[in-house]
């Protein structure tokens, strides 16, 4: 899965504030790739409450992932700024899209979502995470809170699935989305690549 992560301007200091609200749209981007690979996998995830619960879950992974990157690369201070406002923004995104298709309204779904984070944040906080290593106990947590999510007949995949596929992709998709957005590599100049001549 490709997506953009360069500034439009470059140069300026972004807030931490800034870099979430940019994240968070790429993090609803990927939770929405999993999905439709779970479903595109043959996995049964009813358009419904179910597909809400399971982008719930991958939208949780997903912020404390990037709370991790942040932990490299922001002081503690700006780490916390940077999380809360990405699961404040998370949390709107897709209290946002629930409110629209099933219902209740935004702020409950909201507040719902951030409770759930709230909870799993305390387990995730149990496992380690590197860049670049395989992160076994941190993608299995999300496999076995996945469990909780699918129909009987999927419960005994899911986890290998996850594992095996999604979350390595999410993670491999975020941490280099991360990296634009933090400006951590050069630049290409624009139009590089594309050949050209005097």
């Amino acid at each position: 899965m490709r997506v953009k992560s360069n500034w439009f301007q470059s140069g300026r200091s972004k807030t931490p504030q800034e870099i979430a609200g940019a994240a968070a749209s790429i993090v609803w981007r990927i939770a929405l790739n999993a999905l439709n690979n779970m479903r595109r996998a043959d996995f049964d995830i009813a358009v419904g409450p179910q597909y809400f619960e399971f982008l719930s879950e991958f939208l949780i992974f997903l912020v404390q992932v990037g709370d991790r990157i942040a932990y490299r690369h922001f002081s503690a201070e700006d780490r916390v700024a940077f999380t809360a406002a990405l699961a404040n923004r998370v949390g709107e995104i897709l209290g946002d899209n629930r409110e629209e298709y099933l219902d209740g309204t935004l702020p409950v779904h909201k507040a719902n979502f951030i409770a759930r984070l709230n909870v799993r944040a305390d387990e995730y906080a149990r496992y380690e995470y590197e860049k670049g290593s395989e992160n076994f106990s941190f993608i299995r947590g999300l496999g076995l809170f996945m469990q909780d999510v699918m129909d009987e007949r999927d419960r005994q995949w899911v986890v290998d699935q996850i594992m095996a596929v999604e979350a390595p992709g999410a993670i491999e998709t975020l941490e280099k989305a991360m990296s634009g957005l933090l400006e951590l590599e050069p630049r290409r100049p624009r139009g590089a690549g594309h050949g050209g001549g005097e």
